[in-house]
């Protein structure tokens, strides 16, 4: 399985890091580009890629903005990152909602994504064996930080069961085990 002194999987993940608001391009993005940009960040966790239809869907649902002169911004690619992440574990409309809430207690999308990130890499390290526990959200936390913090803790658990069971597999089939 995925155990933090033997497995690769679990040394690839403990290395992981999305990248922070202030690194995303500040140039804008064509459609492919942004979901090949996306896709580069979210290989190690082994999510399914995003796709441009998916991210036309998004902007038709009004998920992300529309885009300039069809390109992306720093916004734009900030919430596609959010929405690659949590699209497994969340309905489209459950996004929707957790994206409203979160506008609404961080109307800086910044400070917002970069919260997610931060805590979505530590619930990681903490999930694949990390001596690292995650910080406890404090009492009287807002309704959109505790929702953030529970999408994040199954993302990573979901993270954490497909990784151990391609593993799994990967294990059986090298000792010809039927799988």
């Amino acid at each position: 399985m995925c155990d933090a002194n033997l497995s690769p999987c679990a040394k690839e993940i403990l290395g992981f890091h999305l990248p922070r608001y202030e690194e995303i391009p500040n140039v804008g993005l064509y459609l492919e580009q942004t979901a090949k940009y996306i896709n580069e960040y979210i290989a190690p966790l082994q999510e399914a890629e995003i796709t441009g239809s998916m991210i036309s869907n998004y902007v038709k649902k009004k998920l992300v903005a529309n885009p300039i002169k069809k390109q992306y911004n720093r916004d734009q690619i900030a919430s596609l990152l959010f929405i690659a992440l949590m699209k497994s574990v969340l309905s489209l409309d459950n996004l929707g909602m957790l994206l409203t809430l979160q506008t609404k207690e961080f109307p800086d999308t910044q400070k917002a994504y970069n919260y997610f990130c931060t805590e979505l890499e530590q619930i990681l390290r903490h999930v694949f064996g990390a001596e690292e526990p995650f910080t406890a959200l404090p009492s009287g936390a807002a309704q959109s930080q505790i929702l953030l913090h529970n999408a994040n803790i199954t993302v990573a658990h979901k993270i954490y069961l497909n990784k151990s069971f391609a593993a799994l597999q990967e294990r059986q089939a090298a000792n010809g085990a039927p799988s």
